[in-house]
């Protein structure tokens, strides 16, 4: 898939994060503190792997290697079956999903250690910046004192 395609998933998977979190805190008052707190959980890591996701896309669309692509599939998987599982235990009670939702944790992590790979990777390359040492291009406009 394209670092723009990870993107667009990554802004949607936003916007679902953000409605669920709107909806758990104005529609769902009523359910136990137990399963409300289920539903807060899933959404906040909806939203913060969102934002993850976008990340990936834009390393990937930068030529990160297959690496970013590896750490999206997996923040997106990851949203998938640790969000959803506690939204679906939030509004069900269902507790034996429960064991589902390690699943979607371990895929965060193998998001987050693809994100590092992707990192060093391109930093063991030679990245696109100028790192200590090397000289930078003459239209570089350096912002840094």
């Amino acid at each position: 898939m394209k670092g723009s395609r990870w993107i667009a998933l990554g802004g949607a998977l936003g916007f679902v994060a953000v409605s669920a979190g709107a909806f758990g805190a104005h529609g769902l008052k009523s359910l136990p503190a137990e399963r409300l707190a289920w539903w807060k959980t899933g959404s906040e890591y909806a939203l913060a792997h969102a934002l993850a996701l976008v990340l990936a896309g834009l390393l990937a669309s930068h030529g990160r290697g297959r690496a970013s692509h590896v750490a999206a599939a997996a923040f997106a998987t990851g949203t998938l079956l640790f969000s959803g599982s506690l939204w679906v235990m939030g509004l069900s009670g269902l507790r034996a999903l429960g064991a589902v939702t390690p699943l979607g944790g371990l895929a965060f992590l193998v998001g987050w250690a693809a994100i590092a790979v992707a990192g060093f990777d391109r930093s063991r390359r030679g990245g696109s910046g100028a790192e200590e040492g090397e000289a930078l291009p003459e239209d570089h406009v350096n912002v840094m004192p």
